[in-house]
C-alpha cells in the first residue's frame, strides 16, 4: 500500500512541477535574451569581448616599432581592463533576464499526522503537497523587458568606454608626437647655436668678433641645452600614461615620432550636434534607462494586484476498519486555489511614485547630458578649427617668412651687415614658430579625437596637407 501511495503521489505532483516551469500569463523566450541586450552578432560572444580561453596568443594584437596609431588603439581595446570591466558589466546585466522572467520556485510540503485522523474510508496518515504562485498577467514580461533595457544600457556604456579609451590613446599619442617634434626642433636649434658659437670663437680669436657676442651665444646655448634636458625629462610621464592605456608595464619603450596624419573635420558643429543626439552612446544608454524605468513602473503597479497560487495536496490514507467499506484506503487529492490580498496600499502606491520619480530623474539627466555634449562639441569644434587655422598660419606664412628672415640675417651676419643679436632673435623666432606649429597640430588632433567621442561615431574628415595614415578610432575593430 505504501509503494502504491508513493507512486500515486509522484504522479499527482509531477504535472504541477512541470507546470511550474512556465506561466500561463508570461511565455518568455529566454533563449533570445542576449539578442535583446546588444546589437546583432554578439549572442555567441566569448567570456571576454576580445579573448577566449582557446584563442592562440598569436591572434592577440601586437605593437611593432613602426606601429600605426590605429594599431595602438586596437592594442588598447584588446588589453584595457577598463574595456573588459565594461564588457563584463554588460554580461552580468544580460544574465538578469532569465532570473527576473522566471516564475517563483514551487513549494513542496510534507506533513505527518502524529495522531491519525479517522475517516470513514480509513485513517489519514500523512499529506504531501505542492503549490505554484503565478504573478499577475504581464508582470514577468515587464520585469524581463526592464532587465533587457538595463542590459542594453550597459552595452551602450561599454561602447562609450571604448570611445573613451580610444580618445585617451590618441590624445597621448598626439602629446608624445608634439613632445618628440619639439625635442627634434630644439636639438636642431641647439646644433645651429653650436655652429654660431664656433664661428664667433673663430672670429674672436682673430679679433673680428666681440666678447659680449660670444658670451651671449654661450648663454643662449646653455638655455637651449637646459630646455632639451627638460623636454627629455617630460617624456617618461607621457610614455607611462600611454602604457597605462595600453595596460603594459609603465617603463615599456615607445618609439619616437609615431607618425600621425592630420585630419580636418568636414562638417560643422551644428550637424555634429544633431548626429550626437542620435548616436552618442551615453545618451543612448540614458534612453534605455528611461524605458527601463517605464517598465519598472508597470511592474510596480502590477505588484499591487493579486497573485494566483495553485496547489495540489495528496493525502495518504490507510485501510478502513471495515475492509468492505466503499472507498476503503483510497487516497484523496485536493486541488487548491488562492490569491494574496494586497491590502496595504501605501507601499504599492509609493512604489509606483518611486518608479515615476526615477524615470523623471533619468529624463532630466538625459536632457542635461545632451546640453553638455552639445556644448562640448561646440568647444571641441572651435579648438579643432582654431588649431587648424594656426597650423596653416605657421606652415604657410610665419615659418617660411622666419626661415627667409633667418637666411637673410645669416647672410648679413657673414657679410658684416647685421649684428649677431639680430641673427639670434631671428633664430629664436623661428624656433618658437616651429614649436607652436607642433602644438597646433597636436591640439587639432586631440580636438578631433574629442569630437569622435562626443559624437559617438567617426567624424567625416578630409586629409590635411602632408598627411600620412589617418586615425579613425571607431573603425578599429578588436
Amino acid at each position: 500500500m505504501a509503494s502504491r501511495n508513493l507512486a500515486c503521489a509522484a504522479c499527482a505532483v509531477a504535472p504541477l512541477l512541470v507546470a511550474g516551469c512556465s506561466s500561463p500569463f508570461d511565455q518568455s523566450d529566454i533563449s533570445r535574451s542576449f539578442e535583446r541586450t546588444a546589437p546583432e552578432g554578439v549572442r555567441d560572444a566569448p567570456l571576454s569581448r576580445y579573448r577566449d580561453e582557446t584563442e592562440s596568443p598569436a591572434v592577440a594584437p601586437s605593437l611593432s616599432e613602426t606601429a600605426s596609431p590605429n594599431e595602438y588603439i586596437r592594442f588598447a581595446l584588446y588589453h584595457s581592463p577598463e574595456v573588459e570591466a565594461a564588457y563584463q558589466r554588460w554580461r552580468a546585466a544580460s544574465e538578469r533576464l532569465p532570473q527576473v522572467s522566471a516564475l517563483p520556485d514551487p513549494r513542496i510540503a510534507f506533513g505527518y499526522y502524529i495522531e491519525e485522523v479517522q475517516t470513514r474510508t480509513g485513517p489519514q496518515e500523512a499529506r504531501i503537497g505542492v503549490e505554484q504562485t503565478f504573478p499577475w498577467l504581464g508582470t514577468l514580461q515587464d520585469r524581463e523587458d526592464a532587465a533587457a533595457k538595463a542590459a542594453m544600457a550597459a552595452w551602450r556604456e561599454f561602447e562609450a568606454v571604448r570611445l573613451t579609451v580610444a580618445e585617451r590613446v590618441v590624445t597621448t599619442l598626439h602629446d608624445l608626437a608634439y613632445l618628440d617634434g619639439t625635442i627634434a626642433i630644439t636639438r636642431e636649434n641647439l646644433e645651429l647655436l653650436r655652429s654660431f658659437e664656433e664661428v664667433l670663437r673663430a672670429r674672436y680669436r682673430v679679433g673680428a668678433g666681440s666678447h659680449p657676442e660670444l658670451i651671449r651665444v654661450q648663454v643662449e646655448l646653455g638655455q637651449v641645452e637646459d630646455r632639451v634636458t627638460q623636454l627629455e625629462a617630460m617624456r617618461p610621464p607621457y610614455v607611462a600614461e600611454l602604457n597605462a592605456a595600453l595596460n603594459r608595464p609603465m617603463d615599456t619603450e615607445v618609439p619616437r615620432a609615431v607618425h600621425i596624419e592630420g585630419r580636418i573635420a568636414s562638417v560643422d558643429a551644428t550637424e555634429l550636434s544633431e548626429i550626437a543626439r542620435r548616436r552618442n552612446p551615453v545618451l543612448l544608454a540614458l534612453d534605455e534607462e528611461i524605458e527601463q524605468q517605464r517598465y519598472l513602473g508597470d511592474v510596480a503597479r502590477k505588484e499591487g494586484l493579486p497573485d494566483l497560487t495553485v496547489g495540489l495536496d495528496y493525502v495518504f490514507t490507510g485501510d478502513a476498519i471495515n475492509p468492505m467499506t466503499p472507498g476503503s484506503g483510497d487516497d484523496p487529492i485536493l486541488l487548491r486555489f488562492g490569491i494574496n490580498v494586497p491590502l496595504w496600499r501605501d507601499k504599492y502606491d509609493a512604489g509606483v511614485r518611486e518608479a515615476m520619480a526615477r524615470r523623471l530623474a533619468v529624463a532630466h539627466e538625459r536632457a542635461d547630458r545632451a546640453n553638455r555634449i552639445a556644448a562640448g562639441i561646440q568647444r571641441a569644434w572651435f579648438e579643432h578649427t582654431d588649431a587648424n587655422r594656426r597650423v596653416g598660419l605657421y606652415e604657410n606664412t610665419l615659418i617660411p617668412k622666419a626661415e627667409e628672415s633667418l637666411r637673410a640675417s645669416l647672410a648679413g651676419f657673414r657679410a658684416g651687415d647685421a649684428s649677431f643679436l639680430d641673427l639670434l632673435d631671428t633664430e629664436r623666432t623661428l624656433l618658437e614658430f616651429e614649436v607652436a606649429a607642433e602644438r597646433a597640430r597636436a591640439d587639432r588632433g586631440k580636438a578631433l579625437a574629442r569630437l569622435n567621442t562626443l559624437v559617438g561615431e567617426p567624424v567625416p574628415t578630409t586629409p590635411a596637407e602632408n598627411a600620412g595614415t589617418p586615425i579613425d578610432a571607431n573603425e578599429v575593430e578588436p
